[in-house]
């Protein structure tokens, strides 16, 4: 055999093993694609259950958050709303003006008759209220009517002393302190509301409703000619027989 055929006859080895060999590896090849594959496969298919069930979550957190700022915008709009409605009904107090009529009355006094202020009429009348029965202030008021009631006769002007305490606690003022002047009772508050006496008070820092201490002069046609309002005692009786005597 020559050299050149010897020569063409292992190249055509060689190209045939190397041939062989690269079969080989592509066949290899093909089956670690085939196992890795379905691998593959099942990743992509989970990634997309993952991604599908994050989509579904998203919009049930929407819609829940949704609800829950309705709901809680429901209830900031009724919270907003229940102050309103809680508010203290506002107290309408009257007020009595000079020139006004005197409004009617008719109470128990003390010793239990019955006064009205028809039995005045053609007199002055002079009307002190004061909050409560024998206390300093309410004491001090009484006791210079009483002492005055000579004096307010004279100038044809009665005297009544009128509270919200009971006939037996008027009594009991009356008798602890010799006074002179007629006690009434309001007990259910409708003169001293008609007065416009009943009305709110404050004292050591907290506020209630109670009388003001007030002074009502009546003519003896029925009107108010005068009004004193937040009395102070001191000299007050004195005042109010003064403006009786020139009316």
């Amino acid at each position: 055999m020559s050299k050149k055929t010897r020569k063409k006859s292992s190249k055509s080895a060689s190209g045939r093993a190397s041939s062989k060999t690269g079969a080989a590896k592509a066949k290899t090849a093909k089956r670690a694609a085939a196992k890795k594959s379905p691998k593959s496969v099942a990743g992509k298919a989970a990634k997309k259950v993952v991604s599908k069930r994050g989509a579904a979550k998203g919009a049930t957190s929407k819609k829940t958050s949704a609800k829950t700022s309705k709901h809680s915008g429901t209830k900031t709009a009724s919270a907003r709303k229940s102050p309103a409605a809680k508010r203290p009904p506002v107290r309408k107090v009257t007020i009595l003006n000079e020139g006004d009529s005197a409004p009617a009355f008719s109470l128990p006094r003390d010793g239990g008759q019955l006064v009205s202020l028809a039995n005045y009429v053609g007199r002055k009348l002079v009307i002190f209220f004061y909050p409560r029965a024998d206390t300093p202030g309410c004491t001090l008021e009484a006791v210079a009517f009483s002492r005055l009631a000579d004096a307010f006769d004279s100038v044809q002007t009665a005297v009544l002393g009128v509270s919200a305490d009971p006939v037996t606690a008027q009594e009991s003022f009356r008798d602890k302190h010799d006074l002179t002047v007629p006690l009434v009772a309001d007990e259910t508050l409708g003169m001293l509301k008609a007065y416009g006496v009943w009305g709110e008070k404050s004292m050591y820092g907290k506020t209630f409703m109670g009388i003001v201490r007030t002074t009502v002069l009546v003519d003896g046609g029925g009107r108010v000619t005068r009004i004193w309002r937040n009395v102070r005692v001191d000299g007050h009786a004195d005042e109010v027989l003064e403006a009786a005597r020139i009316l």
